[in-house]
This record gives structure tokens, sequence and C-alpha cells, in this order.
């Protein structure tokens, strides 16, 4: 592979100067499929579900204009781009070092009293007490791309937590393979920054379902774990795996060791999985935990390898 330095006319454009009368905090109530350029892929995507009527734990979103706004007014436009403009990305230790730089710049600065305020306004409206807080940057979740475990995610985070997470995924949106993966895809680094916080399921088990096996490419694929399903999705863990027919639902094979994971609590996900894959017209990877018997749905995206 030749080598390839950051070029940042290409990698960073203008971070855009945001008005402070804009709403920093969503809820899931306030958005869309369409916001993602507010929410990020995440974001857009479980407002969506929610507001839709499937069984989303509830959340909201610190949004793109809290991010562009604290990178804009603790001043890191340029310190971003001066720490990228001379970084060959296939030069590990250079591209770790400019990543480590641009994370500790976002970390050492406070975000500001009235994102703040807006945050605590929110967690103040729900009883839970612990939360799920998770990157969703607006280039994630496209079709042309996977962005999966490029961001980082927080989970079992205590409410007086919860800041500090919001910017530790802020600065994760500069993770070294987050930077190599942009720019291997085109992708500008201006990519704006939201951060999902969301109740937490204590799962019994969790997993994720593609609506059509990305290999075999005909059946629904479902791999379930005992505890949460971020072990399945980082790969820590050998799943249980089902693969079930598209009209019927029978669970065709089954592969793995774990017991306690219900086969009609599968073929239920299953049915969700293909009435989501019909409201986004497209095949779905689809998040979701299991408690007591019920199926939460934490996040769906479009597969990207079919």
């Amino acid at each position: 592979m030749a080598n390839k330095t950051i070029k940042p006319k290409k990698s960073i454009k203008k971070f855009e100067n945001k008005q402070v009368n804009k709403d920093f905090v969503l809820s899931f109530r306030q958005i869309s499929k369409k916001d993602i350029s507010t929410a990020g892929g995440k974001g857009c995507n479980l407002g969506e579900l929610f507001n839709s009527g499937y069984n989303v734990p509830y959340g909201f979103v610190v949004t793109t204009d809290a991010y562009y706004d604290f990178v804009e007014i603790k001043e890191l436009k340029q310190k971003i781009i001066d720490e990228l403009k001379n970084v060959d990305i296939n030069d590990y230790k250079l591209l770790e070092t400019a990543a480590e730089n641009i994370k500790k710049l976002i970390l050492d600065e406070e975000i500001m009293g009235h994102i703040i305020k807006e945050i605590n306004s929110h967690l103040q409206q729900t009883k839970a007490t612990k939360f799920a807080v998770r990157s969703s940057a607006t280039a994630e979740d496209l079709l042309t791309a996977s962005f999966a475990g490029q961001q980082d995610t927080y989970l079992n985070v205590s409410k007086k937590e919860v800041l500090a997470a919001v910017k530790k995924c802020w600065a994760s949106l500069f993770n070294p393979r987050a930077i190599f993966y942009r720019e291997e895809k085109k992708i500008p680094h201006d990519v704006g920054m939201a951060v999902v916080i969301q109740e937490m399921v204590q799962a019994e088990y969790a997993g994720v379902m593609f609506t059509v096996d990305p290999i075999h490419k005909k059946d629904i694929l479902v791999e379930a774990a005992i505890g949460l399903g971020e072990q399945v999705v980082s790969g820590e863990v050998t799943p249980n795996s089902y693969f079930l027919d598209r009209k019927t639902f029978a669970i065709k094979q089954k592969m793995g060791e774990y017991e306690g994971i219900s086969e009609d609590v599968i073929r239920t996900i299953a049915k969700k999985g293909i009435e989501i894959e019909k409201h986004y017209g497209k095949p779905q990877d689809i998040e979701f935990a299991v408690k007591d018997g019920e199926v939460f749905i934490l996040q769906s995206r479009s597969i990207t390898t079919l």
C-alpha cells in the first residue's frame, strides 16, 4: 500500500459556527431517520424506531450542534487540523500519536454550561439510574461503509458519569482506526459527532440479527449470548447462531452451547427484524436485548456487505 498523507484541505473543512439558540439536546421523540446531520447514524435510527412504535429504550441525543459548538468555543479547530496535516496514515506510530494528542485536547476541556444544563434537564426526566452512552457520528451507517466499532460506547454509566462519557465519545471520533478508515473511504474528518444517551437494559441475553445472512444471503441470522450484546458486536464472545427461514421463521440451523436462550423469543426477534426491514426497505443489521422475555431494539442499520 502506497504511503498516504492526510491533506487538510480535503480532510478538514470549516467547522460551522453554530447559533446558541439551537437545541443542543433532543429526545428520541424529536428525531427521525431524516435527522442524520443532527443526531448521527445511531441517533436518527433510534428516533425513527422509537417513533414508529418499536420497543426502544427511551433516551436522547446530544446533537452534532453541541459538538461543533464545543470545538468552536474551545478553539480546537485549528489544533485538530495541525495535528492531522502531516500524518501518514500508514505510519501507525505517527497516527496513534496524533490521535492521542487530539483526544487529549478534547478531554482536557470542560463542556460549556448551556450544554450541561440541557443534558441534566433530560436526565432529570428519567427514573433510570444507568445509561448506555454511544457515539453517533454523521458518517455512520452509510450504505457504502460500516463504522461499527470505530467510535466508542460506554455501558452502565451513572447519571453523574454521563458528562465525562459524552466527552469520551466526542474524543473517539479521532480514534486511530476511525481516522484511518475515514481517510481510506475518502470521508472528510469534519464529520459531526452526536452522542446517544439511552436507558440501560440489564439484559439476560442479547445480540445482533441480520435480516439477510451476509454470508449465505438467504436466511435470517440471529446471534445471541448471555449478558450484554456489546460482547457479541465486538467479537468478545462466540454467540449462539440461529438461521431462520425468512417466511416461516422456522429455525433451520442452530450452533452454540449457551443455555437459557428461548427459541420462541429468537423467532419473535426474527419477526421484528423483518418488520424493521420492511420499514426501511433494505436488509438490516439490528442489535437487541432481552429481559424477562421482553425484546428491546437497541439499534438498526442497513447491511453494507450484501
